[in-house]
């Protein structure tokens, strides 16, 4: 009997303790900015097995970031954290002296984290071999993807955004480049990038004023797909200046190139025949490779939310589990699988690319919060890194200033998604009661600040936290 009443008094108390997270959430949900605006809520505890909330729970939305979430756990299980994106640096022709009698070649494995720092190995690697002249071409061998370069239902005004890189097999610093004008108190004007580079032309169309009307504009000539970057605007008389701007940029591979081409020319070492872009052939030599191990990239890809990550992850799986080059359209069929080992259909939706930059694509919070469950259930140890991956609510990555001084403060670690009139939030989060719940919240067809949208997020994960 003793035992009968400590479970009817558990039951008593856990239907209490649901109640109060249900008001507390219809509570937030009744605000005026959701007349307008729709909300879709999933709260599962996982440490209790229970729903503590639905809300819209099978309506299809954009995910927009949150997709992140579904490709990062679909690799985890069938890519693996020791996959590498290889990248390999190779030749073909003879070796005579100082000088290669052939071409040059980088095969490109769409390794998405790969830098400008990283084009000193492969030159240190050229210089052990004691080459100085190359009497062929630079060439680069792209044939790991298909022509694609971006995404289906990606915007076209999207370009030259950071959030739009180029795809290719070959990427370089993201496939974005930085651009500073500054202009000293004596007016004269330098424009200047990082990386240093000749791949980029600026044009300044800036004029000296007085009284500044028209605000200081940097992009790049996306209209017409060239790298000329063009720099409008009014400035002040006798008043200094610097801007910073971050751009995308067109032919990422070629862009690789030339950043190869320029380190070899710092070293003295020549290439006669310019650029170019080509398989690599049967019987080539390969001088070294660098590799990146997925364990590496789901970090950037979770944290900075890295969209050029997510395609080329998309693309590796495709390219793993398949013949010919690499697609989205292949990638794709391993998320289907995935949604199917966690128990739903993948035709209930529509899933267009790996980072959720697409527009087209539409999930559900049930989709999303069922993944983490099946994660965190079926795959204890991949569980523990996707989880890691995610940023860390007032610690760092898109989350870094959000939720400070709350309990969900290092505590609560979510997946952020951001596009025009989007707001959404995946992730897990661990009460002070010590249940451990997995949520998932989508906002959407706002027009107000994305800030509201987020304050009522953060409000939700808090709630949670606070249990």
């Amino acid at each position: 009997m003793k035992k009968i009443i400590v479970v009817f008094v558990f039951a008593v108390q856990f239907a209490i303790y649901s109640q109060n997270i249900r008001e507390s959430l219809e509570e937030i949900l009744a605000k005026p900015f959701f007349d307008t605006t729709l909300a879709a809520v999933n709260v599962y505890n996982l440490t209790k097995g229970l729903d503590e909330y639905k809300k819209n729970n099978s309506l299809l939305m954009r995910p927009a970031s949150n997709m992140k979430v579904i490709t990062t756990a679909a690799a985890l299980k069938y890519l693996g954290i020791d996959f590498n994106f290889e990248t390999r640096l190779c030749y073909d022709g003879e070796i005579e002296g100082s000088e290669l009698k052939g071409n040059l070649y980088v095969k490109g494995g769409g390794d998405p984290d790969f830098q400008t720092s990283d084009l000193d190995d492969f030159v240190a690697d050229v210089k052990k071999l004691g080459i100085k002249k190359i009497n062929g071409s630079l060439i680069g061998d792209v044939s790991f993807k298909d022509s694609l370069f971006w995404g289906s239902g990606w915007m076209w005004d999207d370009d030259p955004s950071t959030d739009a890189p180029y795809l290719s097999a070959l990427n370089i610093n993201s496939n974005c480049i930085t651009i500073i004008v500054t202009i000293n108190e004596q007016g004269k004007i330098d424009i200047t990038s990082e990386p240093e580079t000749h791949y980029v032309k600026p044009i300044s169309f800036l004029r000296e004023t007085s009284t500044p009307k028209e605000r200081i504009t940097i992009t790049r000539d996306y209209i017409n797909r060239t790298n000329d970057i063009l720099v409008k605007g009014e400035y002040e008389k006798s008043k200094a200046l610097r801007i910073i701007t971050p751009l995308n940029v067109y032919k990422p591979e070629f862009y690789f190139l030339q950043l190869l081409k320029e380190k070899f020319a710092n070293e003295e070492i020549e290439i006669v025949d310019g650029l170019n872009i080509s398989k690599l052939p049967a019987g080539a030599k390969e001088i070294s490779k660098i590799e990146r191990s997925f364990g590496e990239v789901i970090v950037n890809l979770n944290k900075t939310s890295d969209n050029l990550s997510a395609e080329m992850t998309l693309l590796a799986m495709g390219q793993r589990y398949s013949e010919g080059p690499a697609s989205a359209k292949k990638g794709l069929k391993m998320i289907d699988s995935l949604i199917i080992e966690c128990g739903f259909n993948p035709r209930n939706y529509r899933i267009e690319d790996g980072s959720g930059v697409s527009h087209y694509t539409l999930v559900s919070v049930e989709l999303l919060t069922g993944i983490l469950k099946y994660m965190y259930y079926e795959q204890p140890e991949l569980q523990k890194v996707l989880e890691e991956s995610f940023p860390n609510a007032g610690i760092d990555g898109t989350l870094k200033s959000r939720m400070k001084g709350t309990l969900a403060e290092s505590n609560l670690r979510a997946k952020t998604g951001t596009l025009s009139g989007v707001s959404c939030l995946t992730g897990y989060v661990t009460g002070k009661g010590g249940d451990k719940y997995a949520f998932s919240i989508m906002i959407q067809n706002h027009v107000a600040k994305t800030s509201r949208a987020i304050e009522y997020q953060n409000r939700i994960c808090e709630i949670l936290a606070n249990n």
